[in-house]
């Protein structure tokens, strides 16, 4: 296995200081560079495992935070706090550039070589850096279809690719197909895979606290999930080296 490097870093968003997780590839050069995202419940040990298997595969990776180093396993909690966060886009971008921020002052990362991978509320902050017209060369959101203010999606500058289960009620066909009208409207280099049978949060392993209704694991498509992620980085951030 790869020698990889991890710490936490602070810094300042949403007026809370957020403790994110930066995983560093093996050497000495700078490496292409993964922004990622989590649910809404918060950065968990999910997200630290998914940023250092990406440092693993030579990506510099910083998972970051959405709660001011909190995890809200309180279903009604999260609701609170990620509800008004997702009704206000300007509240996303801020997240999402502070965090961006953190991660092009590392100096391992190639600044002209960032994505931004997302599961949920941490794929709709994904979205709107997009939406924002940040220089990104991929976004990946999973369970984060959310769509945006009405033009914006035209400063969305590379491939998006999103994924969701073709049972999640909180995603439904509605959402997605709104989703999917905006990106084509705008000219979005736009993918969307459905993957059958699975629910919302498909993706995250099951969880020892109260969840959401239409919340559950799916191995099968976790895995897939996790692979069609990995093919995105390596088609747009790898394959011209």
């Amino acid at each position: 296995m790869t020698t990889i490097t991890t710490r936490t870093v602070e810094y300042l968003a949403d007026g809370l200081t957020m403790i994110g997780h930066l995983a560093l590839p093996a050497g000495a050069d700078r490496r292409p560079a993964v922004l990622l995202g989590p649910e809404g419940m918060g950065l968990s040990d999910v997200e630290r495992r998914r940023a250092d298997a990406l440092a693993e595969l030579g990506y510099v990776a910083l998972a970051f935070d959405l709660h001011g180093g909190r995890y809200l396993d309180d279903p009604e909690e999260m609701l609170a706090r990620c509800l008004p966060l997702l009704a206000d886009p300007d509240r996303m971008r801020d997240i999402g550039h502070a965090a961006l921020d953190t991660l092009r002052a590392e100096p391992r990362t190639d600044p002209d070589r960032i994505a931004a991978v997302g599961y949920g509320t941490g794929g709709a902050i994904a979205l709107e850096l997009g939406r924002a017209g940040v220089d990104l060369r991929a976004i990946g959101t999973v369970n984060g279809l959310i769509t945006g203010r009405p033009g914006e999606a035209a400063r969305i500058r590379c491939p998006v690719w999103a994924g969701v289960g073709s049972e999640d009620p909180i995603m439904p066909p509605a959402q997605r197909e709104a989703f999917t009208a905006e990106m084509q409207a705008e000219g979005v280099d736009w993918r969307l895979m459905v993957y059958g049978g699975a629910l919302h949060a498909f993706h995250h392993p099951p969880v020892d606290h109260a969840a959401l209704p239409g919340v559950g694991h799916h191995p099968q498509h976790a895995q897939r999930a996790w692979h069609d992620v990995v093919d995105l980085l390596t088609e747009c951030l790898t394959s011209a080296e």
